[in-house]
């Protein structure tokens, strides 16, 4: 059983990520964490940027309170800032904010405020410090994903499919392309930790066809390995059909359903991983407490697929699927990047 508590080895853990983004002597850097974060990851990045010399203090805010029956999970969008102007004038002044946040500002409504004064974000994923500490951040991968990222943002369409029945058309061109290997060095930009994928964010009107989940692929939302088929039918942009016999079906049909908001059917982003270091088993390895699934959205030659928010074709829900699927081959015009779950050497 893991327990939760500083270890001198996570602490130098959080300084060499701190490193890598550049966080120096002097500089100012606030963390950011709301009553119900992961304790043991606000005080070891505060113990390694203290380390590092920094200069920092602390944005600590009430867990929002529920608005909804509905349980929520990785949704990428903490509403914990809540708009509240002053904190997001705190946060967009500094060096770097460290985001350790239940669920993360990647979605979040205020976040391109607080870029836009010049401050970067560096997301601490809600993961047990082991899975951080397994998952150091390479400065290797950082090309990797670069080159990824440029080859998506000159592409025009992305196609996916599989033997189990995927058969995706995505229109990407002016879609935003993000991804990062799990640390960020330049001003106005995100990362997370663990990293090291590479997606875009269609914009309205440029997704159709079928994903089609098969056993062992995962729906993060629910922290469970897919056991039964799920056919998804995406017209629009939309989910419109939910095809399946099995639980996993049912659960989904459900999920959706309860949202009430075409929102929620919409598709937020689509990708592929590119971290040798992640693991498609770890979500078995750990208690549901412990793990985000972070990992899992990252382990190379997966597509992900997602559903839910995208603030880039106006769309802002909490309803939100992360979806990783093994054996996809994933094409941007015509090149293969991921052969039946396998990264190409161009990828």
């Amino acid at each position: 059983m893991l327990t939760e508590r500083i270890e001198a080895k996570w602490i130098a853990c959080f300084a060499q990520t701190f490193s890598l983004c550049r966080i120096a002597s002097g500089d100012t850097v606030a963390i950011l964490s709301e009553t119900q974060s992961r304790e043991v990851n606000v005080r070891l990045a505060e113990l390694a940027l203290l380390q590092l010399g920094a200069r920092v203090f602390h944005v600590r805010l009430p867990s929002p309170k529920i608005e909804t029956n509905i349980p929520l999970r990785s949704t990428g969008a903490s509403t914990a800032i809540g708009g509240l102007d002053p904190v997001v004038k705190a946060l967009s002044s500094v060096h770097t904010v460290v985001d350790c946040t239940v669920e993360g500002l990647l979605h979040s409504k205020e976040l391109p405020r607080i870029l836009a004064g010049g401050a970067r974000l560096m997301m601490i994923s809600n993961e047990h410090p082991e899975i951080l500490e397994r998952l150091l951040p390479d400065q290797k991968l950082q090309s990797v994903v670069e080159r990824a990222k440029q080859r998506l943002a000159s592409a025009a369409q992305m196609t996916v499919t599989s033997a189990a029945g995927t058969n995706l058309r995505v229109d990407v061109r002016g879609a935003p392309v993000r991804g990062a290997a799990g640390y960020v060095d330049e001003p106005g930009k995100v990362a997370y930790w663990p990293g090291g994928l590479c997606l875009c964010f269609p914009k309205p009107g440029c997704v159709s066809g079928a994903v089609v989940l098969a056993p062992g692929d995962v729906n993060l939302t629910f922290k469970r390995y897919i056991e039964s088929p799920v056919e998804l039918i995406i017209e629009g942009d939309h989910v419109v059909e939910i095809r399946g016999k099995g639980l996993d079906a049912d659960l989904m049909r459900s999920y959706y359903a309860a949202w009430d908001d075409r929102a929620a059917y919409g598709v937020s982003h689509v990708g592929w991983g590119l971290n040798p270091m992640a693991r498609w088993e770890a979500l078995a390895m750990y208690d549901k407490s412990q793990i985000n699934g972070t990992e899992l959205r990252a382990f190379a030659g997966n597509f992900l697929f997602s559903t839910g928010a995208n603030e880039h074709a106006g769309r802002f829900t909490l309803g939100h699927f992360d979806l990783p699927m093994r054996n996809c081959s994933v094409a941007l015009d015509g090149h293969l990047v991921v052969d039946s779950g396998n990264l190409c050497a161009q990828a």
